[in-house]
């Protein structure tokens, strides 16, 4: 099916065959009418499925054919977990947008950066507005904005969302939207806190759980090599050296992780810089930007900076630290392996992670040869799994998260949206 077939208009047809598109994605397919239908859609979409043209493909058409108020009022507002998808999401809509007759007024808002610039820039209101929470709390606080007018509330990465803690921000935030509008919920994975998120804030949705395309799996060989935790870092400047790899986005579990890596990197004449969020917004978006130019051989990142990185020639991939989630082991894999090409990761395993990474293997189904590296071979002795066989520390555990983030959902979302009946 092309995507002159899903309804778009002649000016949102260009703009997507100027990206080089012509075939839409399984997700872009199913979602794409059922948003211009004007109903409630709620989707299952991992990263780099094609999600971001799904919604804002229909929503500009939507926009289009209704002029904007006068006022500091939002037409359409996307909500999302994170500065960098933010401001990807933002870049999609002025590319998609930019063969309409009449260009709709779009803006990125998140924290990490003056808000001065940005109450300026929602001078008139705004036809999109894409935001994180937090900072889209702070403006409304100093009236910088209304959402009394919102048509159309996009939360994108909503398991993210409430992994992130916005769930008491969430409910804020609806509160305020009408209860009249189209909603709209991608999701990659469906755990007990995104489903009361979803029954609070939809109406008779159209489920979309779209297959992936035929030959659209991306093309990963994943690695586990056995490593004792201090020998982590030498065996990560051994690897990159040895193989002459030019592009490294690795993994590690802590903001001070990140830098103490990069350094000894560093040292060993490795160029590599730290991605983790108390960076300023700016150092982060440079950190970015010179890693995509090929500038920054390596790149150190927690999993919350890395959300919504999207490079389409990453060659590998190094879990130095494994995910606590078991889910967050498929979306940083899938950095790697993109459009076509072939990817490469990596998972260091030591005596402490190896009950957690056999976890991991179970919820994926996978069954991977362990390796050791001469001269890198593991000396520790295997530790005991607890008697849940999962990792657990001081921190709590991912089901008490998600059982306190339903909990926040439904005391926040269920007061306002059951005005919607």
């Amino acid at each position: 099916m092309p995507f002159s077939a899903l309804g778009l208009s002649g000016p949102l047809l260009r703009a997507v065959a100027a990206r080089g598109y012509s075939t839409p994605t399984p997700i872009q397919s199913a979602a794409i009418p059922a948003i211009l239908r004007g109903g409630d859609v709620w989707a299952s979409a991992r990263t780099g499925s094609g999600k971001t043209a799904a919604f804002v493909l229909p929503i500009l058409q939507l926009l289009g054919d209704e002029p904007r108020r006068r006022g500091r009022f939002v037409r359409a507002l996307i909500l999302v977990p994170t500065r960098e998808l933010a401001a990807q999401i933002g870049e999609a809509i002025r590319h998609y947008g930019s063969h309409l007759p009449h260009p709709l007024k779009a803006l990125s808002i998140f924290g990490g950066v003056s808000i001065n610039p940005q109450m300026l820039a929602l001078g008139g209101g705004a036809d999109i507005l894409v935001a994180t929470p937090g900072r889209l709390l702070d403006l409304m606080e100093r009236n910088a904005l209304s959402l009394a007018m919102v048509s159309a509330l996009v939360l994108d990465e909503a398991d993210r969302l409430l992994e992130a803690g916005f769930s008491e921000e969430l409910g804020r935030i609806l509160s305020q939207v009408p209860a009249r509008r189209q909603s709209l919920l991608f999701s990659a994975t469906f755990p007990p806190a995104v489903q009361a998120l979803a029954t609070g804030l939809l109406r008779d949705p159209v489920r979309l759980e779209a297959p992936s395309a035929p030959g659209s799996q991306p093309d990963i060989v994943q690695r586990v090599i056995e490593v004792d935790a201090p020998r982590r870092a030498q065996l990560l400047r051994h690897l990159i050296q040895e193989n002459q790899w030019t592009g490294v986005l690795v993994f590690v579990a802590t903001k001070y992780a990140t830098e103490h890596v990069a350094q000894k990197l560093r040292q060993a004449g490795i160029v590599a810089t730290a991605l983790h969020g108390d960076l300023s917004q700016g150092a982060r978006s440079q950190a970015l930007a010179d890693f995509k130019a090929g500038h920054v051989q390596v790149l150190l990142a927690t999993d919350l900076a890395a959300r919504g990185i999207d490079i389409l020639r990453l060659p590998v991939v190094v879990n130095f630290d494994l995910p606590r989630s078991a889910v967050d082991y498929t979306h940083r894999i899938g950095r790697t392996g993109r459009a076509g090409e072939t990817g490469l990761a990596i998972s260091f395993v030591s005596a402490a992670t190896h009950a957690h990474f056999l976890l991991i293997e179970k919820r994926h189904n996978l069954a991977l040869p362990r390796e050791e590296i001469r001269g890198f071979e593991p000396v520790e002795t295997e530790v005991p799994a607890p008697p849940t066989g999962g990792i657990k520390g001081r921190r709590k555990s991912k089901k008490d998260k998600l059982r306190e983030a339903m909990s926040m959902t439904k005391r926040h979302l269920t007061s306002p949206l059951r005005r919607r009946s």
